[in-house]
């Protein structure tokens, strides 16, 4: 087929990806905090404190071949309290009016304007959001078990099997399900062992491919400041230390979320890593080096060729080809310019 073509649904027409991929929007932890746990009640009803709704508007505007979600899309977990400014009469849950206020509603005209590769979070895992998942986003066969409907089956419906998405021109994007991991109790080796398996399959699924790209929640190559000041960086976490040094070898470029804000790291001796986790969620504080000159010459940071970490900031990405590169640019709310990366 030829230009741009289109499925049908109730509610009108939906776009189908062209054979040759070109502009991706990436956005990431989109919902609004409302977390009795942490005493984070995010001003839901204020497009300035929470400005999913303008960045979903914004990013259909740009007319993207493809949406890519890197994980996150209901954060509430409880109800406001009585005089919170902000999110008075919020709805929350884990139902439909939760999916609903948190993520199909803002998202609808995203939703509309291009196919979706969605990742996996872990508030998506079963002890949170997993049935909607299962219901709603993840692209595998529901299968009783597997749904996160009964507690004894978590384990089972926490891991859902990798997958490629062909971008065309001999590019592909491998999509892990990492929330195993994240919910498996101290001691259980089964989601490490599931997480090596299925990053061994990455080969398989990407065989012929030019370019490969990886697709998680969690960050495997994220730059931090060590615990404790700004003395020392550290790369990657928990994810990364079960995978082992030297993973990933043959991949171009990791897109995760999690950590709420944007980051651009490219390394010497691994697959460069963006962070787009700042497209709706709570920001995180500044917990990372802003630049690589305020990484230079400190413990961890040998690895890095190149850094840049925009915190506090809202925004959304584009991913655009030209020719066999890659290029990301950053974007707040309003549609400024925060950045322009090469991968």
């Amino acid at each position: 087929a030829r230009g741009v073509r289109h499925a049908r649904w109730a509610g009108g027409a939906l776009p189908l990806p062209p054979a040759r991929i070109a502009r991706i929007v990436v956005i990431g932890d989109t919902g609004c905090r409302l977390k009795a746990a942490d005493r984070v009640w995010q001003a839901c009803d204020q497009p300035d404190r929470w400005p999913f709704a303008g960045i979903a508007a914004r990013a259909a505007a740009l007319h993207p071949d493809m949406v890519l979600h890197v994980g996150d899309y209901l954060y509430r977990e409880n109800p406001c309290p009585a005089g919170v400014e902000g999110c008075a009469g919020a709805n929350w849950g884990y139902g439909e009016a939760g999916w609903r206020a948190d993520f199909l509603d803002p998202a609808a005209p995203l939703l509309a304007a291009a196919p979706w590769t969605m990742v996996r979070g872990n508030h998506e895992e079963c002890a949170r959001a997993g049935e909607g998942w299962w219901r709603l986003l993840d692209p595998h066969r529901l299968i009783a078990g597997r749904d996160c409907t009964d507690p004894a089956q978590d384990r089972a419906g926490n891991h859902g099997a990798p997958y490629a998405v062909d971008l065309g021109g001999r590019d592909r994007l491998v999509v892990l399900d990492l929330v195993a991991l994240a919910a498996a109790r101290p001691g259980d080796p089964g989601p490490v062992d599931d997480l090596r398996g299925d990053v061994g399959r990455i080969a398989a699924l990407t065989a012929g491919a030019r370019s490969r790209f990886v697709t998680a929640h969690y960050p495997l190559n994220a730059v931090l400041w060590a615990s404790g000041g700004t003395d020392a960086v550290t790369i990657g976490g928990k994810v990364a230390a079960a995978l082992g040094a030297g993973a990933l070898p043959d991949v171009r470029a990791m897109f995760a979320g999690h950590i709420h804000f944007f980051q651009y790291a490219r390394f010497t001796d691994r697959p460069s890593q963006l962070v787009t986790g700042f497209s709706g969620t709570e920001e995180d504080p500044a917990i990372a080096p802003a630049t690589l000159a305020d990484a230079a010459g400190k413990p961890g940071s040998a690895p890095l060729d190149a850094l840049t970490t925009i915190a506090g900031r809202f925004g959304y990405a584009l991913l655009e080809r030209h020719g066999a590169a890659w290029r990301l640019t950053a974007f707040a709310p309003d549609g400024s310019v925060m950045g322009r990366f090469a991968l």
